[in-house]
């Protein structure tokens, strides 16, 4: 059942009033596929622009609190944490994950996905001067902890 749909097919928000307080984590991933002289400048911290790696942690981060700003009927939450680490992945890749978590009466997955998504359009951004083909891919949940549903985790 889609629970974000009236008894008139409507959308709405979902109403989470009687719902309990408990504690809430999801973890998310981005991959982002370049050039390896470019993922070597980023490594090497020689990129005109700055640290991308900072950067883009600090976009991943401020990208999960404005959540509910970008996605509509999403809650605005009250995030007690949000990581999101960054790291070289073989010649070519950088690896995004991003974690967060709280005590609340919904869960953060949307956070999260956001937090990684939003990392990884700020490197292609930073990076897209000295290469346009870089492809943004594998966004995806990866752990959710908490909550009626209780755990998930992805099947390796």
């Amino acid at each position: 059942m889609l629970t974000h749909l009236d008894s008139q097919g409507r959308a709405n928000m979902v109403d989470v009033t009687e719902k309990a307080v408990t504690e809430r984590e999801a973890t998310a991933e981005a991959r982002v596929r370049m050039l390896p002289q470019t993922l070597q400048m980023i490594v090497d911290g020689e990129h005109p622009k700055g640290d991308v790696f900072a950067v883009a942690r600090i976009a991943g981060i401020q990208a999960a609190k404005k959540t509910s700003d970008l996605i509509p009927l999403c809650h605005p939450l009250m995030l007690t944490s949000v990581k999101v680490e960054l790291s070289a992945e073989g010649q070519d890749t950088v690896r995004i994950v991003a974690r967060c978590k709280l005590a609340g009466q919904t869960g953060v997955e949307m956070e999260a996905l956001t937090a990684a998504s939003v990392a990884a359009l700020t490197i292609y951004d930073m990076c897209k001067a000295v290469d346009k083909g870089m492809v943004i891919e594998q966004v995806r949940l990866l752990e959710k902890l908490g909550g009626k549903s209780g755990h998930y985790k992805v099947q390796a």
